[in-house]
């Protein structure tokens, strides 16, 4: 019971009340008025937040998707290590979260700018005398993302890989199998559960990200977050931005749905992870 209304006070209360102002209108001054429609909701049909919704959903996959090709092997290696040494690489991943994270994007913006530090160390090497063109687009928010959620990645793969049976791989490798076969249809499978939890615990938060397009974007990369934050707090427009909000929670919330038709609760149950 004292959970219970604890989410009812703080979760679902709010929630309900965002869900009733989207339905509303904006007043001339930025109020609310109460004149309940669907306007909100159709005016996303509008191409322009289309474009945002898919640049939202493709740099989140992307994020996803690097996270998984650096976090997997990196995960693999320090679930391999011995424990001490497991400690301490565990450490080094949890240790950016010591600094708050808009003060890491920052240092990010000293680096990809045109006269920053990767400039400066590729023109030393003598590797590019040019300007780089890199702060301010789609590949500078991709970076900023995949190290602000790469831990995100690597923390639930290393908690399947570490209990991963040994003597399934070693008898894989018996049975001739080669280094592929092991890892698709021995290791992988087996790790199955880490790797959805891994990347939904990177898609989620990237998706509605709006501290990093905002600084390492601007506003050529503008994401949904950036967009449900314009609303708000710029144009305040609170019935916009609320039906801007569930339309993103429900692409959540599919995912999370995806997460346990795929096998997440069976994962679980299972005890694979």
């Amino acid at each position: 019971m004292p959970a219970l209304l604890w989410m009812g006070i703080f979760f679902f209360l709010p929630l309900l009340l965002v869900l009733v102002i989207s339905f509303a209108a904006r007043g001339t001054y930025g109020g609310i008025e109460w004149t309940f429609s669907l306007a909100n909701y159709l005016n996303m049909a509008d191409p322009l937040y289309l474009r945002i919704y898919a640049r939202s959903v493709a740099l989140a996959a992307a994020t996803t998707l690097v996270c998984l090709v650096l976090g997997f092997p990196l995960a693999y290696y320090i679930a391999s290590a011995p424990p001490r040494w497991q400690a301490v690489w565990l450490m080094l991943i949890i240790i950016p979260f010591w600094t708050n994270f808009l003060v890491r994007t920052y240092a990010w913006m000293f680096i990809l700018r045109s006269e920053g530090l990767l400039h400066t160390l590729l023109s030393s090497l003598g590797l590019f005398t040019g300007p780089i063109e890199i702060l301010y687009s789609d590949a500078a928010v991709l970076m900023g993302l995949v190290y602000g959620y790469l831990p995100f990645m690597v923390l639930p793969l290393y908690a399947a890989i570490e209990r991963l049976d040994r003597s399934v791989v070693e008898a894989a490798w018996d049975l001739y199998a080669t280094g592929w076969a092991v890892f698709w249809r021995v290791v992988l499978p087996l790790t199955k559960p880490g790797v959805i939890a891994g990347c939904l615990l990177v898609f989620i938060p990237s998706v509605g990200a709006f501290i990093t397009p905002d600084l390492l974007g601007g506003a050529r990369s503008m994401m949904v977050g950036n967009l449900i934050q314009h609303e708000y707090l710029v144009v305040r427009d609170w019935p916009f931005g609320s039906a801007v909000s569930f339309v993103l929670m429900t692409v959540v919330l599919l995912g999370v749905a995806g997460y346990v038709k795929v096998g997440g609760v069976r994962g679980w149950r299972g005890g694979r992870l």
